[in-house]
């Protein structure tokens, strides 16, 4: 540990809250630039928000959300509206102030006049989200995911989620919202903060019961009720790929300010928390993403009034030291080196092993009694060479896996050193991105609109465009003519730029941040391709833009040899 600041580099530099050393210019850092303000509740909102606009029903796992206070008055007129709509709709709402955290703040209300207006609100902005009624209830309680989510990498973009994660409980059994039980924090509000001072808490030795257990033993519940657990895997990790493509926009603009390229600097890891809420027909919500999840593996035990101890927690002992052991192994620094050993062994790896093969197919016929020994050492062979192919960590652990099951693996090996890897579990993240990238590639509109951004950005360093890097975007990308003219240009640019900046988004410097920058881009799409959904606006907005710029780049190219 280096409280006062570390004078010699490291391989791996692990920070407790944010990125913020400025004098490192090489290895990993576990966090990134800007994370910690991109997830906090409002920035969170806005950016699911611009996602659901472009595709509402990919995007239906997040709740209706309206930030305060500047949207109040719409929260007043959208809920009077649905409920003349629909008289049966009776609804909860829940809100959160931006920068709380464990549960700190948040109360439920049943309508917009029940917020509390007077001060508090003006001073610490909050976002007021529709209350999940019918969540899932295990023993009549209520409760919550935390799943930890490694983002590897940036660009190119690299996501794995944990196979396991924590439940944790409420300690009332749950009733719906009323005007009578609104006020019960341990019905309603699944924190494990608030809940370990409930008389009810649980501290249990078994993962399987108590009021923290691991998110496998519900699975394991569930499965033997019937219920499609693949399908529910297969929603929870489309909800975490979806939610860190509506963040990475952004987290690159961070990024390039605090590393700009060019410039000797780190790479970017970091484990995130995702507090996901099943609803009671097995649809995952989120509720929200930590930038600073907890890793502790142990609690507080009061052994007489005001005398504490650290009680070690099992439950939390095995699903956390497994995600730190394993993001260690995948930012491994030495990965490279032996990968770049390793290739040099696998040369010409097909033609030793059809000679190989061949000796012991021969040996095989000689004498009945190698037969077993040939085909093992065929199976071995075969196991060191696939190993070999893998290209991350959790294939070679699916390799290890494999070759345990055929009688291939290293286990055979009496006597013979070991590598450390080897004694090592299998990997207990699990690669969803690039590995579902097919997938999921149409939905990442943004994250080409933030390149636009950032490359008429023209100061490297800063995070806002001025007035004339975005005339230059607009004249480079060929957009002005007769109907919108570079006055028009100028007029959108101070109209949309002052409306963002008077809702208190980061005053440090001036100009046009990336969210302005993108409800600009949208209004330039929906005046050029009118009768198209915003998505396909917006897709043959960037294509155009691109197809110019390509263009421009090329031109200049020529001249440059000429």
């Amino acid at each position: 540990q280096f409280p006062f600041g570390r004078r010699l580099p490291c391989d791996i530099y692990w920070h407790g809250v944010s990125f913020h050393d400025n004098d490192i210019f090489s290895g990993q850092v576990n966090k990134f630039p800007g994370m910690t303000e991109m997830v906090r509740k409002i920035t969170l909102s806005r950016a699911v928000r611009t996602m659901q606009d472009l595709f509402p029903l990919e995007y239906n796992f997040y709740p209706r959300s309206w930030i305060l206070p500047e949207e109040f008055p719409l929260f007043v007129d959208e809920v009077r509206m649905m409920k003349d709509s629909d008289p049966a709709w009776k609804p909860t709402f829940i809100v959160k102030p931006d920068g709380g955290c464990q549960g700190d703040g948040i109360y439920l209300i049943k309508d917009p006049s029940d917020i509390r207006l007077t001060g508090s609100i003006q001073s610490r902005p909050a976002v007021v989200q529709e209350y999940i009624c019918k969540p899932l209830l295990v023993d009549k309680l209520k409760f919550d995911i935390r799943l930890y989510v490694l983002l590897k990498s940036l660009e190119p973009l690299e996501i794995y989620i944990a196979k396991d994660g924590l439940s944790r409980f409420c300690t009332e059994p749950y009733q719906e919202p009323t005007l009578k039980n609104l006020h019960q924090v341990f019905m309603h509000l699944t924190n494990y903060s608030l809940n370990i001072h409930s008389g009810n808490f649980i501290h249990s030795d078994n993962v399987n019961t108590g009021s923290k257990r691991t998110f496998s033993s519900i699975l394991c519940r569930l499965s033997s009720r019937g219920a499609d657990v693949k399908k529910l895997w297969s929603d929870i990790i489309s909800l975490v790929i979806k939610t860190i493509i509506a963040l990475t926009p952004e987290l690159k603009v961070y990024y390039q300010s605090d590393i700009p390229a060019g410039k000797p600097g780190p790479t970017c890891f970091q484990i995130l928390g995702f507090d996901i809420l099943l609803m009671k027909n097995l649809k995952p919500m989120l509720l929200e993403v930590n930038a600073n999840p907890s890793m502790r593996i142990e609690h507080e035990q009061e052994l007489s009034p005001g005398v504490f101890e650290n009680v070690p927690s099992p439950v939390d002992e095995e699903v956390k030291v497994a995600v730190i052991r394993d993001t260690l192994r995948l930012v491994d620094p030495q990965k490279k080196k032996r990968k770049d050993v390793h290739n040099c062994i696998m040369f010409h790896r097909d033609s030793l092993l059809r000679a190989v093969s061949a000796f012991c197919i021969m040996w095989g016929m000689k004498d009945k009694q190698h037969k077993h020994h040939s085909l093992k050492l065929s199976l071995k062979l075969k196991f060191y060479l696939k190993l070999g192919s893998c290209q991350t960590l959790e294939e070679a652990s699916e390799a290890k896996e494999e070759a345990r099951e055929a009688g291939a693996g290293d286990g055979g090996e009496r006597g013979g050193s070991r590598s450390p890897e080897a004694a090592l579990p299998s990997l207990c993240l699990k690669q969803v991105f690039p590995k579902y990238a097919r997938q999921f590639s149409y939905l990442r509109l943004v994250d080409r609109v933030a390149a636009l951004f950032i490359r008429f950005l023209g100061v490297k360093g800063t995070t806002k465009l001025g007035p004339t890097g975005f005339r230059t975007f607009i004249r480079n990308c060929k957009l002005s003519n007769s109907n919108f003219s570079m006055a028009s240009v100028d007029i959108l640019y101070i109209d949309i730029t002052r409306r963002w900046n008077s809702m208190g988004i980061d005053h440090k410097e001036s100009g046009m941040c990336l969210q302005a920058f993108v409800e600009a881009f949208f209004c330039l799409a929906q005046k050029k391709y009118k009768s198209l959904p915003l998505h396909e606006q917006v897709a043959s907005l960037i294509d155009f833009c691109e197809y110019h710029l390509a263009a421009l780049d090329e031109k200049r190219l020529v001249c440059g040899r000429g």
